[in-house]
């Protein structure tokens, strides 16, 4: 393929606002097997790792367990990872190392699979979360010998978990930190800074963000503050794209806002909201969805658990299982998401007829 033709620097912001990014049109073995050698490279030596997700939350959390006990490697994981992440930590770990697992939540028992093996490779483990557990998957890793920890997901962020069970005095800067992060994580948004965090850490390396946060905490210095109003400029331009988009759906007793596009799914839901929008659905080019609820609508997480997904009461992600080949992603694109629309209404639907 011309690589030109998935130039994200190339193309139209109309073409970009429908299209993946770059990495979606990588060969997912040629993806995994650098990601393995990554995870390899990472745990050559190390007593101690981190398997998080990695958005400001997990983030977050990371930088708590390397200031309560000293180093410590990351392994990144997004939720549909997971299973892969325990399999390569299992692999790669030095016998007796100490490993904590931020901000992620299986799905299904296949996600937990190789714990048991990575329990006996590794000295402890312990698990911090805030997401909607599933009990009987929950009790499946308790019994792999695992410390679960799951905070309230309507009251706390996965790092104010390991901000109070991380036996440590920390520094006032990451007290706060764990603070900013909650105003985002739990869409209180409250306090500017949050967004920065979520956009930073969007925006940037893992150990990047980590960097600049263990130095300056929730406060980010000019030079990343001028980082993002650059990145801001395109951000702004892709979310009137989706919002433009946007078509609001009577739904049982809610009203539900639906749109596509990449872009930043928090502010098209809160821009859904205004519009009167009990719920908003924000279906991906890559072929994922973001779900985010209100006052009136906490139910985000039960719709998402039918189509393949999961989450919080007011905020859930799910990829509905439509795409068989590169001709359902072709339909997916020209159609702005038609098919996966459908398939999330449909579990709004359900939901309303209980």
């Amino acid at each position: 393929m011309d690589a030109e033709l998935i130039d994200d620097e190339s193309l139209s912001l109309e073409r970009k606002s429908v299209l993946p990014g770059e990495g979606f049109f990588r060969p997912d073995d040629l993806t995994r097997t650098e990601q393995e050698q990554e995870v390899e490279d990472a745990l050559e030596g190390t007593e101690r790792v981190v398997i998080a997700d990695p958005d400001a939350d997990g983030l977050a959390c990371v930088a708590l367990v390397r200031a309560a006990r000293g180093s410590a490697a990351l392994v990144p994981a997004s939720p549909h990872e997971l299973r892969r992440r325990l399999a390569w930590t299992a692999e790669y770990l030095d016998a007796g190392a100490e490993v904590f697992v931020c901000d992620l939540c299986p799905d299904q028992p296949a996600d937990v699979e190789p714990l048991e093996t990575l329990a006996e490779q590794a000295g402890e483990i312990r698990w911090f979360d805030h997401h909607q557990w599933d009990e009987d998957l929950a009790e499946i890793v308790r019994a792999a010998g695992v410390e679960l920890v799951v905070g309230e997901s309507d009251e706390e962020c996965s790092a104010d978990v390991a901000l109070r069970e991380l036996d440590h005095e920390f520094e006032q800067s990451l007290v706060e930190l764990v603070e900013v992060t909650r105003d985002h994580d739990l869409w209180i948004r409250e306090d500017p800074r949050s967004d920065d965090l979520a956009d930073f850490s969007h925006w940037s390396e893992p150990e990047a963000y980590l960097d600049v946060v263990v130095e300056h905490g929730a406060d980010l210095p000019p030079d990343v503050e001028d980082f993002l109003e650059e990145k801001r400029v395109e951000k702004e331009a892709l979310i009137e794209k989706a919002i433009e988009r946007a078509q609001l759906r009577e739904i049982g007793p809610w009203t539900v806002g639906v749109t596509y596009g990449r872009c930043s799914q928090n502010e098209v839901a809160e821009a859904l909201r205004e519009r009167g929008a009990d719920a908003a659905v924000i279906v991906k080019p890559a072929g994922s969805a973001s779900l985010r609820g209100t006052e009136s609508f906490e139910r985000c997480h039960e719709v998402a658990e039918q189509v393949n997904g999961g989450g919080h009461p007011r905020a859930a992600g799910c990829k509905p299982d439509v795409y068989d080949d590169m001709l359902d992603y072709a339909h997916h694109w020209t159609t702005q998401g038609a098919v996966a629309k459908r398939a999330i209404i449909d579990a709004f639907w359900r939901i309303a007829e209980e």
